[in-house]
């Protein structure tokens, strides 16, 4: 087979805190567990006209010949494991996507500009994400291509200049989560726990009644926050169960600062807001600009 360039999707999709999945279950059961969870990707891969070009540890690497085709495979890999529980374990995947030039070679690897940029959208992603280039969304059905959003732009070894990158939201109720909610207060006689943030003049509430609030730079962040290190769609707070959990989905990663002096640093992960502190985005406290500085509060 001759070595001949042309255009290809190509999808890395792999396993998200497996360190931590075999820390917990053990080697035996987390690996039994990653197998399967490989093994699912590539049957969807197969399903929607993918051809599996390898796996690695925890990765699968696969190439399709239709945008379409692989971003449903991407769906319909993070809508089975929404609604599973494999082996005992809840288990999250991160996709990442990009449709362009490669080469197949004749032992069926590819390589070239779209494996690089793919891994470096699997990068980007975080567990239950599905990212990929906005220059791949444009390809996308009408009807996919509405499902995608502006997340990020990012420079890519051997591009010149930033790209564009993009969320495809799969979920439909995450759909009705990312609409603005500032409008909401919580009322007089509230007995949930209710956090309030406030920076550079801002001040918002995370409750019951507002369950969720994003943080970027971006305009269509509930809190926007002015900081040159600042993804436009940095982080977002959720009320689960009672508590306040920071996600972080920035390329930079987001910085806390707790009053009893513990620090975080989160990079595409979560943590547990509790009693009060600082918050910054994609640098330090000590590196931030005062007006950039989330301060947060949480009121049993």
């Amino acid at each position: 087979m001759d070595n001949m360039e042309k255009i290809y999707t190509v999808m890395f999709a792999d396993v998200a805190g497996s360190t931590q999945l075999y820390e917990r279950m053990g080697d035996q059961l987390a690996k039994s567990i990653i197998d399967e969870v490989i093994g699912m990707m590539s049957d969807f891969t197969k399903l929607n006209s993918g051809t599996v070009i390898k796996t690695i540890g925890d990765e699968v690497m696969c190439r399709f010949d239709d945008v379409n085709d692989a971003v449903d495979a991407a769906c319909q890999i993070q809508e089975k494991l929404n609604t599973s529980i494999v082996q005992g374990a809840i288990v999250s995947v991160r996709i990442g996507l990009h449709a362009g030039p490669a080469i197949l070679q004749s032992d069926g690897d590819l390589f070239g500009d779209a494996v690089n940029v793919a891994a470096r959208m699997a990068g980007i992603a975080k567990g239950r994400q599905i990212i990929l280039t906005q220059s791949s969304a444009d390809l996308l059905t009408p009807q996919l291509r509405e499902k995608a959003r502006e997340f990020d732009r990012a420079y890519v070894k051997g591009k010149s200049s930033e790209i564009v990158i993009s969320e495809l939201v799969w979920e439909n109720s995450d759909v009705t989560q990312m609409v603005s909610l500032s409008g909401i207060m919580p009322t007089g006689n509230n007995k949930e726990p209710v956090l309030e943030l406030a920076c550079g003049g801002q001040k918002k509430v995370v409750n019951k009644n507002i369950p969720e609030l994003s943080i970027g730079r971006g305009n269509q962040s509930d809190l926007i926050v002015n900081a040159s290190l600042a993804s436009r769609s940095h982080a977002k707070i959720a009320f689960r169960r009672g508590k306040f959990i920071l996600s972080d989905m920035s390329t930079n990663g987001t910085f806390v600062l707790m009053n009893n002096g513990q620090q975080h640093y989160l990079r595409r992960e979560e943590l547990l807001l509790t009693g009060s502190g600082k918050i910054t985005l994609g640098q330090p406290l000590s590196d931030s600009d005062e007006t950039s500085v989330i301060d947060f509060s949480v009121i049993d």
